[in-house]
């Protein structure tokens, strides 16, 4: 697994970025940044440290999928650090396996930094190799997403 990180200034406060990238005040502005990886992107659970999440959407096919997670710790405004150990095929947890070994424990961290007005958000992710460009494609269309949602 490969180490990546994005980097993003948004022209807006710490708490409006965070606010609007975990959809705490509506969950439509988490749905519409993530869309980016997913079209129909959403979550189940909380944000709050040490509570399980599901990272789910449905496929071409209508079915149920995506990751289950755990908040491995959680500033409000500063730092979010979400830990992968499963995958989710409909409504099963599947946490061992070839498919979970390669990238279980994973980490994704948002740490986000306030200067005179403006966040610069700081995403680093543990990703598999096969995932790569992928990634390298998809995370700066999303975070632009999320620029733009946390500016207006």
């Amino acid at each position: 697994m490969k180490k990546i990180q994005y980097k993003k200034e948004i022209n807006a406060s710490a708490d409006k970025v965070y606010n609007t990238m975990l959809g705490l005040d509506t969950i439509k502005t988490y749905e519409q940044w993530t869309a980016e990886f997913n079209p129909t992107s959403t979550y189940e659970g909380s944000w709050e440290k040490g509570s399980k999440i599901y990272f789910v959407g449905t496929d071409e096919n209508g079915k149920r999928g995506g990751m289950v997670s755990e908040i491995a710790d959680n500033v409000p405004f500063q730092f979010v650090s979400i830990r992968h150990y499963g995958i989710l095929d409909g409504d099963t947890e599947v946490t061992e396996g070839p498919e979970v070994e390669k990238w279980a424990g994973s980490l994704e961290n948002y740490a986000l930094q306030e200067q005179n007005g403006v966040t610069t958000l700081t995403v680093e992710t543990d990703v598999a190799d096969d995932y790569l460009d992928y990634f390298n494609s998809t995370w700066p269309k999303a975070l632009n997403k999320l620029k733009e949602l946390a500016e207006n």
